[in-house]
């Protein structure tokens, strides 16, 4: 039962910091509400008997993608979100979409709890020479593909940090405005 509830009490801290995720402004509190999304998954891990992937998600994702992450927002040096009202285009087809997927997921969770067997906590479970195995020889190729992508995430966040720069370079050869092309003509008559 203390299971239970603490699974439910996770479970609800996860659900919590995913939707402040998506309510905050400013980019950094939207990473430190990852954070607990994270921190919560990686306690929901434990609760479920699985020490070592719990481990891998403090490790890795709350700690070192999250502080690229940072580093990244910090490199952009992103300000506070301006607000728009939206986009007809979500609002057409992601109102219909989550509805859907609602019902897809209570239609699957209602059909299929009276074909299963529930399973007991910590009765699945693989050594970490099992999970580097599959990691590192059968998952090899969307593991290093995954690296590659944080990689080119991090270049293009580098190249969009330079932009200001090259685009205020390029307003400064254009054109003076009529009133300053006035105000050099006057000075020349002079």
């Amino acid at each position: 039962m203390l299971h239970l509830i603490l699974f439910l009490f996770f479970g609800l801290i996860c659900v919590a910091g995913a939707i402040n995720l998506l309510a905050q402004s400013h980019p950094i509190n939207s990473a430190l509400s990852l954070i607990v999304v994270m921190a919560s998954l990686a306690a929901e891990y434990l609760l479920l008997g699985a020490e070592f992937v719990a481990a891998v998600q403090v490790i890795v994702y709350a700690g070192a993608i999250m502080v690229l992450f940072v580093i990244t927002i910090m490199l952009l040096n992103a300000g506070k979100e301006e607000r728009t009202k939206g986009s007809r285009v979500a609002i057409l087809l992601g109102v219909p979409g989550v509805l859907i997927g609602a019902v897809l997921v209570a239609w699957t969770l209602v059909g299929r709890s009276s074909t299963t067997q529930s399973v007991s906590i910590g009765a699945l479970w693989g050594s970490p020479k099992d999970i580097a195995r599959l990691l590192f020889h059968d998952f090899l190729l969307p593991f290093e593909v995954t690296s590659i992508l944080i990689l080119i995430a991090i270049m293009g966040a580098v190249v969009l940090a330079s932009r200001p720069k090259a685009v205020a370079r390029s307003h400064d050869s254009s054109p003076a405005p009529p009133e300053a092309r006035d105000l050099v003509a006057a000075g020349k008559d002079h």
